[in-house]
């Protein structure tokens, strides 16, 4: 080694050395261990302060509490108070500049407290260091002006000491507080002088028009009201009130419940930087954008370099779902009206989202939209609304247990609230009979739920019917549509004239497709596409939900006539393109998260749906039946629409239509099988396969129907059996 070098290298251990020597001994701490520190030693001067000032600090602490007297004055006191403030606000802020603005926070506490009590109480109180504030600020500026500045400066220092902000939505909330008492003294003053009362959470209250109901139903309301929100709330403003019904009552939102727990998505920035870290290892270059934590999944926005081809991204799904530890994640590429790529991941806390606050969202309460539906929250926590009038209709399906009864009981919920029985009514048919029979006192109904899939098709088949009868009214009336027919019988009414019967929206509600499909499949398909193709303009609308997302259930036919869809989680990808025609809904979470594939848009939307509780549910369709009782609705319809739409305590045009559906034969050939039956007065099964040439299976199927239409007896061993009917009872 040459000389050059050694010295090189003695001179390099000495700068080491000298390096080594000015480091100080708190330069390797952690910036949390210093603030800590620096917060025990704040706490401690308080303590010490406070006890110089009770002469517990001997000699030393009562010289230090004379001298501050004298500069301070009574204002000593403040002191420890704001070593004891620094104290605090060290633990709230961690950083190493936030000390110097404790520090300044603090000096600036105590000399606006000083000057204001010097400038306020005497000239002693706040000691040299008041006196000396005060002075010169009074003769500046005068006393008012000067106590404005030494308030204001008392408030920046508290800022500045915990480095928060002013809030004013505490002022707000103690506005609303003021305004909501004094609407409960008008109310109590209002319930002692008789007057009717109507307040409206949802809408502002209408000053008059609504006649005073008796006297029953002012004692339901009375006794259903509980605290700040009266239980009767009137009809929004909008157009679609189309009924007279002398009463016209809402459900108070205190049935539902808002929402409950807060999502956590973890280390954000961590997961966003190993998904840009994942997808660099495999070549491809992109910039990190906004990140939206949504009730159930957080979104990750990237911005892919020039000439990345999309599909190269989405191929990575399972590759960032292993660097991420989380499945399953959905890649949308791009998010739609955004050159952006989102990738969605798991929350590792899950919030609910409730109906309550939804209903309650400005959006809603501003609608005058009657078929309003709340949906839910969106990945970037908005709460997403649809338009049922729009749809017009709606597929629902999904797995087992993955939400769908419970969005049909949000989507019903969201109706129901904004519609009273005489403009809004239901046509429930349950084949599982326990989802929607809850709701069998509800006043909306126009039967009981339906749980016989043959009285559901004789019930598809009166909807049929009356939507026929309401496209002949919309041809006399000379309108095209529901909402210009109710604008035009309005006016007639008004000019007293003879007007046409109002047009309650129909909803057609069915929990699963699939039990009534397997039993009457052609005859189920016609009826729900031939809804489905005319319904619309005359106020009628159908939800369809099924757990069995198959061709069979959901036909091509089907499909193509209602286009707005919801899909929940699915086991494979097959499923999701049944339902959908694309993938997506076989990497949801379940519990609620679906996505939502609007008619008039080509690119799903993934929501967490609104969770409504059993118990929800109930309470709102009890206060319901206990506000309305036995009211007729109907009574203030149009003899012509009387006739159709049945009110839910007198179904005659219902059962009527029943009882014709129970004397119609189910095959073709019942007819000829009954003659055969009537002229010979014996029939078996190889008798009428010998007769109409059918197969064995038909033959037994047309005895069944025989014998369940009384006009043969039951089997008889080998013998044939008895024929009831004669030649001549035959008709």
């Amino acid at each position: 080694m040459s000389k050059r070098a050694k010295k090189a290298k003695k001179d390099k251990e000495e700068n080491r050395k000298k390096q080594e020597s000015k480091n100080r001994w708190h330069d390797n701490l952690k910036p949390e261990t210093k603030n800590s520190i620096l917060a025990v030693f704040s706490f401690a001067l308080g303590l010490i302060l406070t006890l110089s000032a009770f002469g517990r600090a001997g000699v030393i602490g009562r010289g230090v509490f004379k001298a501050l007297e004298l500069f301070f004055g009574a204002g000593f006191f403040l002191l420890p108070v704001v070593f004891f403030l620094i104290g605090f606000s060290l633990f709230f802020s961690w950083k190493k500049p936030i000390f110097l603005s404790n520090i300044t926070g603090g000096i600036l506490f105590l000399i606006s407290s000083l000057g204001l009590a010097s400038a306020i109480f005497e000239e002693k109180t706040g000691g040299y260091v008041g006196l000396g504030a005060a002075r010169v600020l009074v003769r500046l500026f005068d006393f008012w002006v000067s106590a404005i500045i030494l308030a204001a400066l008392f408030i920046i220092s508290i800022m500045v000491m915990f480095n928060v902000h002013l809030r004013f939505g505490f002022f707000l909330k103690l506005m609303e507080l003021i305004k909501r008492r004094r609407k409960e003294k008008i109310a109590k003053s209002l319930e002692i002088s008789g007057a009717p009362l109507i307040e409206s959470p949802l809408a502002e209250a209408e000053s008059g028009g609504e006649p005073v109901a008796q006297s029953e139903e002012k004692k339901v309301f009375e006794e259903e009201a509980a605290g700040p929100e009266s239980s009767i709330r009137e009809e929004k403003k909008g157009g679609f009130k189309f009924g007279e019904t002398l009463i016209k009552k809402l459900p108070p939102l205190k049935f539902l419940e808002g929402d409950r727990g807060k999502s956590f998505a973890g280390d954000i920035k961590a997961s966003a930087n190993i998904i840009k870290r994942t997808l660099q290892t495999f070549g491809i270059d992109v910039e990190m954008g906004e990140i939206s934590i949504g009730p159930s999944v957080t979104q990750y926005t990237l911005k892919p370099a020039e000439g990345v081809k999309l599909s190269r991204i989405t191929a990575l799904h399972g590759n960032l779902a292993l660097a991420l530890a989380s499945h399953p994640i959905r890649i949308e590429a791009p998010i739609p009206g955004r050159s952006l790529i989102g990738i969605e991941v798991p929350n590792r806390n899950v919030s609910l989202v409730g109906l309550k606050n939804l209903l309650a969202s400005e959006q809603y309460e501003k609608s005058n939209l009657p078929l309003l539906l709340a949906l839910g929250r969106d990945v970037s926590n908005e709460i997403i609304f649809a338009n049922l009038a729009k749809m017009p209709h709606l597929l629902i399906a999904g797995s087992t247990g993955t939400g769908k009864s419970v969005a049909i009981h949000s989507l019903m919920m969201s109706l129901i609230y904004r519609n009273t029985p005489d403009n809004l009514r239901f046509l429930l048919i349950d084949p599982k009979r326990v989802e929607l029979t809850v709701y069998n006192n509800l006043p909306h109904l126009l039967t009981p739920v339906i749980t016989d899939a043959k009285k559901a098709i004789s019930a598809l088949k009166w909807v049929v019917r009356e939507m026929d009868v309401r496209y002949d009214m919309l041809s006399e009336a000379g309108v095209r549509d529901v909402g210009s027919y109710h604008n035009e019988s309005a006016l007639r009414l008004k000019q007293k004239k003879e007007g046409l019967g109002p047009m309650p929206f129909i909803i057609v509600v069915i929990d699963e497709l699939a039990d009534i499909m397997a039993t009457y499949p052609k005859e189920l398909e016609s009826l729900i596409v031939r809804l489905a193709q005319m319904s619309r303009a005359v106020g009628i609308h159908i939800i369809l939900s099924t757990q069995r997302p198959s061709v069979e259930v959901i036909t091509g036919l089907i499909k193509a006539n209602i286009t707005s869809r919801i899909a929940f989680q699915v086991a494979s990808q097959i499923d999701s393109r049944t339902i959908l025609d694309r993938a997506g809904a076989d990497r949801l979470l379940g519990n609620g998260d679906m996505l939502y594939l609007a008619g008039d848009s080509s690119k799903a939307k993934r929501i967490q749906g609104a969770f409504v509780s059993e118990k929800e549910v109930k309470d709102v369709a009890h206060y319901l039946a206990k506000a309305y009782g036995e009211f007729d609705f109907n009574g203030a319809f149009d003899a012509e629409v009387q006739e159709n739409i049945s009110s839910p305590n007198n179904v005659n045009g219902f059962s009527q239509l029943l009882l014709e559906e129970e004397n119609e034969p189910d095959d073709d050939l019942y007819g000829e099988a009954k003659t055969l039956a009537v002229k010979s007065g014996k029939i078996s099964a190889s008798y009428l396969q010998r007769k109409l040439r059918v197969g064995y299976a038909r033959a037994a199927r047309l005895l069944d129907l025989l014998e369940e239409r009384k006009v043969i007896g039951p089997a008889n061993g080998s013998k044939p059996r008895e024929v009831y009917l004669k030649p001549e009872d035959d008709v």
